[in-house]
């Protein structure tokens, strides 16, 4: 177990910030869910998880300010991030989450880490409400792995970025099912 890192700022004003700047319950809920994927990660490789759950939940702390200009997106969190003292290993992973439209690369366990739990959110959360009764109970890995298959079904989620699970040696089926699990634990509080 790798020694615990610091946060680097106060925990009360990182909610605080949370909950100030993301106000959408849709968003709300997609860093919630993706939180909750980082710590199942964070567990699962041996990371420090509340460092990664915190990468989690303040990676799209800007996207209400940069949604129509992905090019910044990232980059606003980050600098807030960094003014406030936040590790910077968080405000890397929040700006690589991004990397396409910010000229990046992905390098750290902790990058890639982001980026594909944040992504499968919208693959889980999609295939739950095609369920009759629109929850995550009814949702199995082999539901997941079908739906990853078909590129017509919710067509904004880029698989390659959820295959970056296999950069952290999980198989997709694993990851899967790790998120899956993460986001039955918190399904109550998304809506889910």
């Amino acid at each position: 177990m790798p020694e615990t890192a610091s946060l680097g700022a106060d925990p009360r004003e990182l909610r605080r910030l949370f909950e100030e700047r993301v106000t959408t319950e849709s968003l709300r809920s997609h860093s919630l869910e993706t939180e909750a994927i980082m710590r199942h990660l964070a567990e699962r490789l041996g990371e420090d998880e509340d460092l990664w759950g915190w990468a989690g939940l303040l990676h799209d702390l800007d996207f209400e300010e940069t949604k129509d200009q992905p090019h910044r997106h990232g980059l606003m969190t980050a600098q807030v991030l960094e003014q406030l003292g936040v590790n910077p290993q968080i405000v890397r992973a929040i700006k690589a989450h991004n990397a396409e439209a910010l000229g990046l690369a992905r390098e750290t366990s902790l990058d890639c880490a982001l980026t594909c739990a944040e992504t499968v959110t919208g693959l889980i959360s999609a295939t739950a409400l095609v369920q009759p009764d629109k929850k995550l109970a009814g949702v199995q890995v082999n539901s997941l792995r079908k739906k990853m298959k078909d590129k017509a079904f919710a067509r904004n989620v880029n698989r390659e970025l959820i295959l970056l699970c296999e950069n952290l040696g999980l198989e997709q089926d694993e990851f899967l099912a790790l998120s899956l699990l993460a986001m039955k634990e918190i399904a109550g509080h998304v809506g889910l």
